[in-house]
């Protein structure tokens, strides 16, 4: 459980200093555009309870932007007391909504049970939906879930599939995983996966 706790933080920490919080969408307008917007000053100034004091009466009406950005603070301790339970909570609420990387932050919640029953099936479908808006993260993890046989049938093609198509958006540990799945494989099961590849990204990853 330590090292999920630490590897969690890490991809939290990564994903913030890259600056994948949710920033305001078209959507928001008047003083919730506003709220949001000196939520968003404040983190960056490193107020991280005036954040989170501007972030929750979003979250709590809905905003799904702002449900995001409390998944991070309760998942790092920043403004608040640090609880699993509440980020995932958060980002459940976000990852329903359609935001891409609380998807996958959820997938990766179950798969390591943190803040939620461990259940390597319902992380594999979060990972899916993520991997099939393109998100390069959830891609080499659902790689790794068919590697191993977690929460699917296990199925090395399809781990070599989802491992190509993360690396070739720039994912090193997708890189790292094609070529352990290669190492297993024949030459006919290469491919196989590799054609697999080419039409999934032709369908835009959708139904691969």
């Amino acid at each position: 459980m330590k090292k999920s706790v630490l590897k969690l933080m890490l991809i939290f920490s990564l994903v913030i200093a890259s600056g994948r919080l949710c920033l305001a969408e078209e959507e928001l307008t008047g003083f919730k555009l506003i709220q949001f917007d000196l939520g968003m000053k404040a983190y960056q100034k490193g107020n991280f309870e005036r954040a989170f004091a501007e972030w929750k009466p979003l979250a709590e009406m809905g905003i799904a932007q702002a449900q995001n950005n409390l998944g991070f603070m309760y998942a790092l301790g920043q403004g608040v007391n640090k609880d699993y339970a509440a980020a995932a909570n958060w980002t459940r609420k976000a990852a329903e909504q359609g935001i891409v990387g609380s998807q996958f932050r959820l997938g990766f919640m179950y798969e390591n049970g943190l803040g939620l029953a461990l259940d390597y099936s319902i992380a594999a479908n979060w990972y899916k939906i993520a991997a099939e808006q393109g998100n390069a993260d959830a891609q080499s993890n659902l790689s790794a879930m068919f590697a191993m046989g977690r929460g699917v049938i296990q199925d090395i093609v399809y781990a070599h599939m989802w491992a190509n198509i993360a690396a070739s958006q720039g994912n090193n540990q997708a890189k790292e995983r094609l070529e352990a799945a290669t190492d297993l494989m024949t030459p006919d099961q290469v491919a196989e996966a590799q054609k697999l590849a080419r039409e999934c990204v032709k369908k835009q990853y959708r139904d691969c």
